[in-house]
């Protein structure tokens, strides 16, 4: 199951009603795609909308970082590759490249930071064992692949001397 590749799970087209006033998509339905990325990863592991309604676990987004690297207008294609950085007894750290497809060319990424949670309680809590192995498993298989440089930004600007 574990892919030593990027998940490339989802992929949609820009809507007319995500454009905003400059003609472009707005900054928050790049949020939205990346989100539907995360839901795509989290039914790849059995641990999305079926593992919800079969156990009442699911995931709460507690951190998220985006940045924008390339204008999308209305009807471009896009897809989304995807890497498990980080998976713990609780937690996951998902990253999301954001490409224009056919191009390829970098349209945003998305860094963002999920807690497991049982819905009965809105506490966090564990994994369960098979799904914590699947995750560990995901993780193993990412660890060899590069770290893309936007992991672990900050808010910020390069210094103009």
């Amino acid at each position: 199951m574990a892919s030593p590749q990027p998940l490339s799970l989802h992929a949609e087209a820009v809507r007319p009603e995500w454009l905003d006033y400059n003609g472009h998509m707005n900054l928050a339905y790049y949020s939205l795609v990346c989100d539907h990325a995360t839901d795509a990863v989290m039914d790849w592991l059995d641990l999305g909308r079926a593992y919800r309604e079969r156990t009442g676990g699911s995931i709460f987004a507690v951190e998220a970082h985006l940045s924008y690297d390339r204008e999308l207008i209305a009807g471009d294609a896009m897809r989304v590759e995807s890497l498990l950085l980080e998976g713990g007894a609780r937690k996951l750290r998902l990253f999301h490249r954001l490409l224009h497809d056919p191009s390829g060319e970098q349209a945003a990424t998305n860094e963002v930071l999920l807690l497991h949670v049982d819905l009965s309680s809105r506490r966090v809590v564990p994994w369960p064992d098979d799904g914590l192995a699947r995750i560990k498993a995901l993780e193993a298989a990412h660890a060899a692949l590069p770290r893309p440089p936007e992991v672990g930004r900050r808010v910020g600007a390069p210094r103009s001397r």
